[in-house]
């Protein structure tokens, strides 16, 4: 579903070049859940970007579910994020002026689904809140507001999900109940995850976890397959 080989970023600072990842190559099969832990600043959400096709590598090759995201402009990014990802964030990016069921919406109506609608109202009552549909994100707590955000996130069937810091505004007990309905979604939609996370509890959820220091990545489980991930 995601493969790079040796993708690198690079910024220009006062000082000079500042390198933020240095060469990786990853690969992360359908239907793998994978958490990339770290310290802040060590190049986990850079990569996250990179990956969903926010951002663009400065050399290397990255592919999603085939299609070159390296030698694509902005627009081609853009269409095939809302062809194929969803994106959970911690801060939620709900837009304030819609209410909970528009906001669920919204990347349906993008895509151009005639039935986003019944599909929004579907996934808003699977994440336990339809009768809040009329609501708007600041009359829902933050536990709320990142259901909606689940929803929203799944509502177009993505492949690839990417979430950043997913539970990281939540209390525990609200944390434990966005995790296992995030992986509940997933599972059910067979949905290939990629999150990135300081709870060790979450990341351990996942198939794997890969570690990010110094802009190197590492694989930090035992149990995977082969040669899954390497620093280049």
């Amino acid at each position: 579903m995601i493969e790079t080989k040796a993708i690198s970023k690079t910024v220009s600072t006062s000082e000079g070049l500042l390198t933020i990842l240095k060469p990786i190559d990853v690969l992360v099969k359908s239907g793998e859940t994978v958490a990339i832990v770290g310290a802040s600043g060590s190049g986990k959400s850079t990569l996250l970007g990179l990956l969903a096709g926010l951002d663009t590598v400065s050399t290397g090759e990255i592919y999603l579910d085939g299609q070159p995201l390296h030698s694509m402009d902005e627009e081609q990014r853009a269409q095939l994020r809302g062809e194929k990802v969803g994106f959970i964030f911690q801060s939620f990016m709900l837009v304030q002026s819609l209410t909970a069921l528009e906001n669920i919406m919204l990347p349906a109506q993008i895509a151009g689904l005639a039935d986003a609608k019944q599909r929004g109202q579907e996934i808003l009552e699977l994440v336990g809140l339809g009768h809040r549909s009329h609501h708007y994100p600041n009359q829902l707590s933050g536990g709320e507001q990142q259901r909606v955000a689940i929803a929203r996130a799944f509502i177009a069937r993505p492949k690839i999900l990417f979430a950043d810091e997913p539970t990281g505004n939540l209390d525990s007990e609200n944390s434990d109940k966005i995790e296992d309905l995030l992986f509940k979604l997933n599972e059910d939609s067979n949905t290939t995850l990629i999150l990135v996370t300081h709870d060790h509890e979450l990341a351990q959820r996942c198939q794997r976890q890969l570690h990010m220091h110094a802009g190197e990545l590492s694989e930090a489980s035992s149990d995977i397959s082969q040669g899954a991930a390497r620093v280049g």
